[in-house]
């Protein structure tokens, strides 16, 4: 291996390194505890080393909701077998959710937080990539649903938003803690049971 190959080769490894580092910490400790200093400090660098990667943290907590995005769409892809849109979009609901439950921090990084979006901001980018991505994924399969003779008289790009706001929000709701006391069942119940309704309204369409 050549001098440049070598020298290619280990800011590689060093960039990987750092994105172990931040995304460990992030999922230890959430975005407020993440800095460019305790990064530095987990993988036994200075800060400066940090910064000849990244512009700034928020660059990083970018990377790391692209990450997310990711994952979860390696998830989701997997519903391309399912051939009836229908089942396959109830599954979409389902992957997403089991997704946000499991991956709480994460979740909130790629769908809530600003972070990634301030990122965008300073970089003049207007178009978030990862949603539009993850949003066409949902909106083919309602169209699917839709010239399958479903959902009729609906426009798919608008009743895909609908869809994904509602579910949004009781998983917003859910990883927040805001489902605890709104009813004598558990949390668990109540969102399970208000994500099988929500089913049965999509089914009545």
């Amino acid at each position: 291996m050549g001098i440049t190959e070598r020298k290619t080769k280990e800011k590689t490894e060093l960039k990987a390194l750092i994105m172990s580092a931040a995304r460990s910490l992030f999922l230890e400790r959430g975005i407020g505890e993440t800095s460019i200093r305790n990064i530095a400090e987990r993988i036994e660098y200075s800060p400066a080393t940090i910064y000849i990667y990244f512009k700034d943290k928020d660059e990083i907590l970018h990377e790391l909701h692209s990450q997310g995005f990711r994952e979860m769409g390696a998830q989701m892809s997997v519903l391309m077998a399912v051939s009836d849109p229908v089942e396959r979009l109830k599954a979409l609901g389902r992957v997403y959710i089991d997704f946000a439950r499991k991956n709480t921090e994460m979740y909130d990084l790629m769908f809530i937080a600003k972070a990634p979006m301030h990122y965008l901001e300073k970089m003049e980018e207007e178009k978030w990539s990862e949603g539009k991505t993850t949003f066409e994924f949902l909106s083919n399969t309602v169209a699917e649903c839709i010239a399958a003779g479903r959902f009729a008289g609906h426009d798919a790009d608008s009743l895909s938003f609908m869809i994904w706001s509602c579910v949004h929000g009781m998983v917003a709701l859910e990883i927040r803690d805001r489902c605890k006391g709104i009813s004598g069942e558990s949390p668990q119940e109540i969102f399970r049971g208000a994500f099988e309704t929500f089913v049965k309204v999509i089914e009545g369409l």
